[in-house]
Parts: structure tokens; C-alpha cells; sequence
């Protein structure tokens, strides 16, 4: 998993309210187990008509969007169903942190084992960088997980809190996965031992 340190990027304005996982990744698209080709499916509704065509008003077909690396979105965001699809197709369209005033939990969770930032900020403060992300590419949100800050375009910063222990993984790109290597040592030792204590095991 890829380290989260500070991040400066094009932000999509989404205000929509209860962005369920279905609309991030339909159901169609969870046959895969692959975290990687299910960018160009993220938000598929939303972005494709029926016969395949971008539909040009949706935010992340938009010239100045097509680039986006953070979302700043409305209320409850991630809700539904516990697909962890959803942050693997935000993660392979480029998206590396969420900005919302809530998220459900199981996709919050879900967000940190894969590299992305979930930030719930205070609504005004949502309102503020909604309104920055709407000035397009020229106007980009800086995200600080060391210092635990988000700063607007306007040098307008906010705090944000999060899990210590969530924070270690993303800053050393630690997965579930990551967290059993780092101990592969002891891991290692135990099972030598094992072996001449209860070889029978």
C-alpha cells in the first residue's frame, strides 16, 4: 500500500448527499478481486449513459476534474452496502482522500486499509472547500496528515481528527497485510520454536 504523507491535488466538488457504494462501483462490477480496472467503472451511473457515451455534466468527466485526486462530498458519504470495491475503484481512478461531515462506517474503515484519507470536517468547513473545488483545476486543496490540516486554495486551513493508529498505517502504507509483515521476525521465531517444542503440532 502506498504511504499517505501530504497530498496537493485538483478536488471534485460531489455535494450530493448518501453517495451509496452501488452508485461508487455497481453490483456488476464486483465479480473481480482485482483492486486494479475498476477506476474506469467508478461512478459508472453517474458518468456513462446505458449505450457507454461520458455523459458531459457529471463532475469527473469535466476537463478541469478528469485529474482529481480528492472529493469533496455531502453528507453520509459511502453508505450502503460493505463493498470494499468502492475504495478500490476510488483508489485506481486517482482518488487518495474523501472529504465529507460523515461516512459510514464500514467504508471509512475500508478507506484506511487502502491508502485513501477520509476527512470528516464541520459542515462550513465542507462549504468552504466545496466552494474552492468548484473553481476547477486551478484551485487546489492540500491535505497534511502529519499535521492532521486541510488548507483551502485561500491559505484557509482546518483540522481534522484521526485515529492515531489509523494515521500510522497511512503514513507508513501499512495494510492489513503490511501490519502481519512487520512482524514476519517474531513470526518466524515462534514457528522455530514450535517446531522443537511441539513437533507433533
Amino acid at each position: 500500500m502506498d504511504k499517505f504523507t501530504t497530498l496537493t491535488g485538483i478536488a471534485a466538488p460531489m455535494p450530493l448527499v448518501n453517495i451509496d457504494t452501488d452508485m461508487i462501483i455497481p453490483k456488476q462490477f464486483l465479480k473481480t478481486i482485482q483492486r486494479s480496472g475498476l477506476g474506469k467503472n467508478l461512478f459508472d451511473e453517474m458518468r456513462y449513459t446505458p449505450d457507454g457515451a461520458e455523459i458531459p455534466e457529471f463532475v469527473l468527466n469535466q476537463p478541469a476534474y478528469r485529474q482529481s485526486q480528492i472529493i469533496v462530498a455531502g453528507d453520509n458519504f459511502g453508505c450502503g452496502s460493505s463493498r470494499e470495491h468502492a475504495p478500490w475503484a476510488l483508489l485506481d481512478f486517482g482518488i487518495r482522500c474523501v472529504i465529507s461531515t460523515s461516512f459510514a462506517d464500514i467504508f471509512y474503515n475500508n478507506c484506511f486499509k487502502n491508502g485513501i484519507l477520509p476527512v470528516v470536517l464541520p459542515q462550513a468547513a465542507v462549504d468552504h472547500l466545496m466552494d474552492d473545488a468548484r473553481k476547477g483545476a486551478n484551485a487546489r486543496i492540500n491535505i497534511d496528515l502529519e499535521n492532521q490540516t486541510v488548507t483551502a486554495s485561500d491559505g484557509t486551513s482546518y483540522g481534522f481528527e484521526v485515529d492515531a493508529f489509523k494515521k500510522h498505517c497511512l503514513l507508513n502504507g501499512l495494510d492489513d497485510i503490511g501490519l502481519t509483515m512487520a512482524k514476519a521476525s517474531a513470526i518466524d521465531a515462534f514457528e522455530r520454536k514450535a517446531a522443537v517444542t511441539r513437533p507433533w503440532a
